[in-house]
């Protein structure tokens, strides 16, 4: 994902959340609407959240240090790990709390017109932004299903603010539903029933993005694809003559470090292993662009090792023998 995507989409975001929090608060403050509460802390939650997500991204950009010599591109992850505790918290819980209060004691909804109104608007604002969301995931996720794109995807911004313009949409329904049916019948009951779904809905939410971006907290390796592109560079049929074994990590979702222990000539001349790695290197990185730290550990590779079955830890895009001396 290109860093310009996910900043587009979290601004329309960003924008559409802090407009439609207003609206809803005021409707709640003239309808007395509990759905219209939930959803405004639901907005200014999600707006808080685009927040962390862009404070994330311009961290992520410092350069390495000493302490930190890889960098700091797993703070996008960090970041987007506490929205999914945030939503889970102030969005969900709130609405759960609110949904069961209005239940316990209901009370007509007064000027409807606000809360419907407030509704039909925030349900075209959110549909503006998952539009962008949508548009701009659509540029990076190739031929994967949007369920893939969610669960693979390396840059975590993107499928946040997807999940939770989806989860804004549905919920916009769901409250304009419990606010017909108690204009309809006269029973605040319905309005609270709303808004208990809207809180189910957000801590669902909510757990499926805590869920990915803690893997993507953990290390991931790369795709499959950037894995074969790797392998293909890394061999030359000359001076590397195969991988023994390799091991990829995402150092953050735009940089990549590769560690691969390749074979060589038993008879190569160390100038002749510096000078292959070097060029193994050059095609990695014009392979896979991201795969900025790399470390080759050159070895003789043997049949007979590889079949006893030596060091027989697999890794992503390795054999499953290493079968060197």
């Amino acid at each position: 994902m290109s860093a310009s995507g996910g900043t587009k989409a979290i601004v329309a975001a960003l924008a559409a959340n802090l407009a439609i929090a207003v609206a809803k608060f005021v409707a709640f403050l003239f309808s007395g609407s509990s759905s219209m509460l939930a959803e405004s802390v639901h907005s200014l939650a999600d707006s808080g959240n685009q927040g962390l997500l862009l404070l994330g991204g311009k961290k992520a950009k410092r350069e390495a240090t000493p302490q930190h010599p890889f960098g700091y591109g797993r703070e996008r992850y960090i970041y987007a790990f506490l929205v999914s505790i945030v939503l889970f918290s102030v969005g969900g819980m709130f609405a759960i709390y609110e949904g069961y209060e209005k239940i316990k004691h209901p009370h007509e909804i007064e000027a409807w017109y606000w809360p419907v109104g407030v509704l039909v608007f925030a349900i075209i604002a959110e549909t503006f932004s998952f539009r962008t969301a949508i548009k701009e995931s659509n540029a990076v996720r190739g031929k994967q299903s949007w369920k893939e794109f969610v669960r693979r995807a390396k840059a975590p911004e993107l499928p946040v603010v997807l999940l939770e313009d989806l989860g804004a949409l549905v919920g916009l329904i769901l409250a304009l539903g419990g606010v017909g049916l108690a204009l309809i019948t006269g029973n605040g009951v319905w309005d609270g029933i709303g808004t208990l779904c809207i809180g189910v809905l957000l801590i669902l939410i909510a757990i499926v993005l805590a869920a990915e971006t803690k893997s993507l907290l953990l290390g991931e390796a790369a795709g499959t694809d950037e894995v074969e592109k790797i392998e293909k560079a890394l061999v030359d049929g000359e001076t590397v003559t195969r991988v023994i074994h390799m091991r990829t990590l995402h150092l953050g979702p735009e940089e990549l470090l590769v560690a691969a222990k390749i074979a060589v000539e038993h008879d190569d001349t160390a100038a002749d292993v510096a000078h292959a790695i070097n060029a193994a290197e050059d095609r990695i990185r014009a392979a896979v662009p991201i795969a900025r730290v790399i470390y080759l550990e050159p070895d003789v590779y043997s049949e007979s090792a590889a079949a006893a079955g030596v060091n027989p830890a697999k890794s992503p895009g390795g054999p499953s023998t290493d079968g060197a001396h």
